[in-house]
Parts: C-alpha cells; sequence; structure tokens
C-alpha cells in the first residue's frame, strides 16, 4: 500500500474532517490509479468501521428531507452524538453536477462541529444514491461518527437500494388522503421500518393525522421485514421542530431490539455480500465495455439491434462470445 492511503487513513481515523473530505472525493473517482488508492485506503480504515448507526431517509419531493435531517441532527448532537449526512443530489445531465446543493439547505446544521455534511451527484447509479455512497458511509464510521444519514434524491420504484445499506429506513411522506398514498411505491413501504407523516402543524395537522392513520392502515397488511421490530407510523413538524424527540427515541428503540436479537449483525452480512455483487456487476459491465473487440463489435450489433434486424439477446451472446474470445 502506498504512502498517501496509508497518512490519510492515520488522518480519517484521528477524525481530521479535510482528510474525510478529500477521502470522499479521492473514492468518488473514476481514474485507475484514485480507484486502487481508494481501495488501499478502504482496506487500511476497514477495521475501525461498523460502530455508527446507518440511516437511511427517503420521501417524495416537497417532502421537507433537508428540514428533518437539520432538525434530526439537531437534536441527535444535542443528545451528545455526531453524525455526518451523505446527501445524494440530482445531477445535471449538461455539466455532471450536483444541481441543488444540499449545505445549503441545512445551513445551522453545517456549521455545527459535530455535523459533516458531503452532498454527491448521483450520476448515472439508479436508486437514489451515488455509486460509493456505501465507501463514503465507511469512511464515516472510520472517521468516529455515531450516526450516518444516507438522504437520497426521491422516493419511487428504484429508490430502495438506499435499503440495501442502511439499518434504519426511515421513509417521510406529507399530509394528505388515501388517495395520495397511491402515489407511493408498496415496495418501497415494505421496506420502511419507520415512516413520518411531515409538516403535521397548523392547518395540515388534521389531514397528517388522517395520512398517518391510513399508512398504519396498510402497514398491518404487510409482512414484517423484522422480527424483533413492527414498523411505526409518527407525525412530526421538522421546520417547528415538533415530534422530532419521539422520532429520535423510536429510532434509538430500533437498534436497540434489531441489536438484541442479532439481526441488525446479520443484516450487515448481507448487505456485504450483496454490495459484492454489485461491484463485480458494475466492474465486468465496465471491463466489457472498455474491451477493443467488443468495442468495435457493440458499434455494428447496437445499430443491428436499433434497426429491429436482431434481437438484443442474440447481440448480447455474441458481445460474450467476442469478449471470452469465443
Amino acid at each position: 500500500m502506498s504512502s498517501a492511503p496509508d497518512g490519510m487513513a492515520a488522518q480519517i481515523l484521528a477524525g481530521d474532517r479535510r482528510a474525510l473530505a478529500r477521502a470522499i472525493t479521492l473514492i468518488e473517482s473514476t481514474r485507475a490509479d484514485h480507484r486502487r488508492e481508494a481501495e488501499a485506503l478502504l482496506e487500511a480504515v476497514l477495521p475501525r468501521t461498523g460502530r455508527s448507526l446507518r440511516i437511511g431517509i427517503s420521501g417524495p419531493p416537497g417532502v421537507g428531507k433537508s428540514t428533518f435531517i437539520e432538525a434530526f441532527g439537531r437534536h441527535a448532537i444535542s443528545a451528545g452524538k455526531r453524525l455526518a449526512v451523505l446527501a445524494v443530489d440530482p445531477t445535471s445531465r449538461l455539466s455532471g453536477g450536483s444541481i441543488l446543493g444540499d449545505k445549503t439547505r441545512m445551513e445551522e446544521l453545517s456549521r455545527m462541529e459535530e455535523a459533516f455534511i458531503r452532498p454527491s451527484p448521483a450520476g448515472l447509479t439508479l436508486g437514489g444514491v451515488a455509486r460509493r455512497t456505501r465507501e463514503a458511509l465507511l469512511l464515516c464510521e472510520a472517521a468516529g461518527f455515531d450516526l450516518i444519514l444516507v438522504e437520497t434524491v426521491g422516493v419511487g420504484q428504484s429508490e430502495t437500494a438506499v435499503a440495501e445499506m442502511v439499518d434504519l429506513f426511515l421513509l417521510l411522506l406529507l399530509p394528505g388522503g388515501g388517495d395520495d398514498l397511491q402515489g407511493i411505491k408498496r415496495g418501497i413501504m415494505e421496506l420502511a421500518d419507520i415512516i413520518v407523516v411531515n409538516k403535521a402543524d397548523g392547518d395540515l395537522a388534521p389531514a397528517a393525522e388522517r395520512s398517518a392513520a391510513d399508512v398504519a392502515n396498510a402497514l398491518r397488511l404487510m409482512q414484517p421485514l423484522h422480527k424483533a421490530w413492527r414498523p411505526e407510523v409518527l407525525r412530526c413538524s421538522a421546520l417547528k421542530n415538533i415530534g422530532i424527540e419521539a422520532i429520535w427515541e423510536r429510532t434509538e428503540a430500533f437498534a436497540a431490539a434489531l441489536g438484541g436479537s442479532g439481526e441488525l449483525p446479520a443484516r450487515r452480512r448481507i448487505q456485504a455480500k450483496s454490495w459484492l455483487w454489485h461491484e463485480l456487476s458494475d466492474n465486468l459491465l465496465e471491463t466489457l465495455k472498455s474491451h477493443p473487440i467488443v468495442a468495435e463489435r457493440l458499434i455494428d450489433l447496437e445499430a443491428k439491434v436499433a434497426a429491429g434486424k436482431m434481437a438484443p439477446a442474440t447481440a448480447a451472446r455474441q458481445v460474450l462470445a467476442a469478449f471470452l474470445g469465443g
């Protein structure tokens, strides 16, 4: 292992926030030499990971994810915790950069010494998370943060990927009638450990109460993911800091329940295996596309598939044959 990853690892383990920011930039790089350094860095800090509570936060646009994270984060810090926020921004198709900039939407939290906020562009990765969010999560754990919050781009069929890297999946919903819940995919509801109806104050309070009741009724028809925990529905107003303490208490109850039953370490082992297969799939696809013979054949095969002159399955088989030298 080179001295650069060695030195950076020591800085991260000492809690150096600037080194942590540089390390996340390194792991997000697609350069081959940077990837090798990133892998060496992760190997160096891996023994000091796994001690944090990992929380995924998702919800439809306009639900107030950033406002909720700021209120929740401030409460966690007041309880003596240090937290890192990995906020995944939508990516501009023109520039490739982040659009929203979460630090500007979590102003107060970003100024607190106990908090670390890192926005990353989603890029072409589906699932509401950036491709290297898992590695960034491990680096934040190694830096000594007690809570790691992963904020996804939004909610939808592909947003469930965040559930594959966190311990607790928290889904935020807007107040509304039962019909509004039809826009939320059943799959993401089944993955949620805690569901929170936000903006439950003022004129929206009755609608929030009805929404919470509708969701609670829907959850009774679903099979719980965990033996030691049944999903709970809560209400809050992140803007007015109402209900945040109750959510924090249930978060701690979840961690205690799954930690006590042994489900939490078992869940992480399954996630680690899944991560391995994601990496294999991504790396194989990149290697396949960069293969000179395959790249040459792909131009012709893609044209034939697009013109309807060849079935995609046939083209795929020919690509693999060219790649494997068959």
